[in-house]
């Protein structure tokens, strides 16, 4: 990955009290690609998600956005980094009681002083571009799941960020829609030349559009590269995730006593 970073992320840790989350995590997100972050659930990638947003902050290492250092920036300056970045969350999250048109206004009328009409026409644009123009007077509750998700990315891309980050896009959606949403990722990151973050368990789905692949185990990257690169590792773990085997590094049982000592079924047959 030689294209110019936009995000660089530098023996990067984070723990929740006590309990290490991540453990001095490397990454670069060039400018312009599709970057997947994959592992199990409880691994830390929505943590990353919310440590790059500058939610929370490293407990070491750092987090630079346009070469910015995110936790060492003032408020003002933490408010105008986000503003270039945005967060498709996992289901969608659309304001229920705001039409599928002032969804994606909101951002646009809360961040710029733009006329109705410059807004409408933006609007229309972007949901244009998500193949909702047609849908712009309907309720989130008229929305399909895929639908939903949609208006959700076209409010995500309103005010042109250079960087969008995807909690999870494809979780509880139709094959036809799971392939949409994976498809309009990529066709809009090329159209506008942003980056996305794409933090999701669909293995196959990913592999079709990311430029480049992390997989984080056990708060450390377990394996990364490409998506051929990927097909062809021979990690134990990676082989687990992708073809989906119930035992390997990550294994079925949580750890425990052995089961006859918690049945105490040893002194029964003493």
């Amino acid at each position: 990955m030689t294209t110019t970073p936009l995000v660089e992320i530098k023996d990067l840790s984070f723990s929740y009290d006590e309990r290490a989350i991540l453990k001095g995590i490397n990454m670069t997100m060039p400018r312009g690609k599709v970057v997947a972050i994959m592992g199990g659930s409880g691994c830390g990638k929505t943590t990353l998600l919310r440590l790059i947003g500058g939610v929370v902050a490293p407990s070491s290492g750092y987090i630079k956005i346009d070469n910015q250092k995110v936790h060492e920036l003032s408020r003002d300056n933490l408010f105008s980094l986000r503003r270039k970045m945005s967060m498709l969350f996992q289901f969608g999250a659309l304001f229920t009681d705001l039409s599928v048109f002032d969804n994606v206004a909101f951002q646009i009328r809360e961040h710029t002083n733009l006329p109705e009409s410059v807004i409408r026409d933006l609007v229309l644009m972007k949901l244009h571009a998500v193949g909702l123009r047609g849908a712009h007077n309907l309720m989130p509750v008229e929305l399909s799941g895929g639908m939903a998700r949609r208006v959700a990315l076209a409010r995500s891309i309103a005010l042109d960020p250079m960087l969008v980050m995807y909690d999870e896009p494809f979780t509880g959606l139709d094959p036809i829609s799971l392939s949409v949403i994976g498809n309009l990722i990529r066709r809009l990151t090329d159209a506008l030349g942003m980056t996305s973050i794409l933090v999701t368990h669909d293995v196959h789905e990913s592999l079709k559009i990311v430029d480049y692949v992390y997989f984080i185990s056990e708060g450390v990257i377990a394996a990364h590269g490409t998506p051929e690169e990927i097909k062809d590792a021979t990690s134990p773990f990676v082989h687990q995730f992708i073809h989906s085997t119930v035992d390997g590094p990550v294994p079925f049982n949580y750890p425990s006593e052995k089961y006859e000592v918690d049945l105490n079924l040893e002194n029964n047959l003493a």
